[in-house]
């Protein structure tokens, strides 16, 4: 699971700026281990040496990343962990990979395309999902449209009204 990506370089002892995609901090305490994908998809572990926060991104050094040539190569790598470290998330609450890759399958449409992003928008969180038959509908996770999202089978079922997906749908 992804918990956080690489920015950039900072100074010259190999100190790198992440910005952090989890909201538990210690996932970058000292001593935490980290899986870091490369741009090349490559993976290596990684472990914290030190960071601290810094205008909402963290300041990061890691072991074994001394300098600014190391630190810049790490540009734009992707941070992650096992997923069996991730604690269940709360009755009703979803984390954005237990939704990504869900089918959508309404009770009137039938089936409506799988979520391929999830987008925050000031009225919520919106999932986009791209229809089989090609365009793109962001449907709207609000309660009161879902009738259940199942985390093993990857599905999520809807109760939307009429009209919502021609209204929110997209041809390209």
């Amino acid at each position: 699971m992804l918990v956080g990506i690489v920015s950039r370089a900072h100074g010259l002892r190999g100190e790198l700026v992440v910005e952090p995609l989890s909201d538990r901090p210690e996932r970058f305490a000292p001593g935490a281990e980290l899986e870091l994908v490369d741009r090349h998809g490559n993976r290596r572990p990684i472990r914290v040496q030190r960071s601290r926060p810094h205008g909402g991104v963290l300041r990061v050094a890691f072991e074994g990343v001394a300098d600014r040539d190391a630190a810049e190569a790490l540009r734009g790598a992707q941070l992650e962990i096992a997923r069996e470290l991730v604690p269940p998330a709360a009755a009703g609450e979803y984390y954005h990979f237990e939704l990504v890759g869900c089918r959508c399958v309404d009770e009137r449409e039938g089936e409506l395309g799988e979520v391929v992003e999830l987008v925050e928008s000031p009225a919520g969180l919106l999932l986009l999902v791209a229809r089989p038959g090609g365009g793109k509908v962001l449907l709207p996770f609000v309660e009161s449209f879902l009738v259940g999202v199942d985390r093993e089978a990857r599905r999520i079922d809807w109760r939307l009204p009429e009209g919502l997906i021609e209204a929110c749908a997209s041809r390209s």
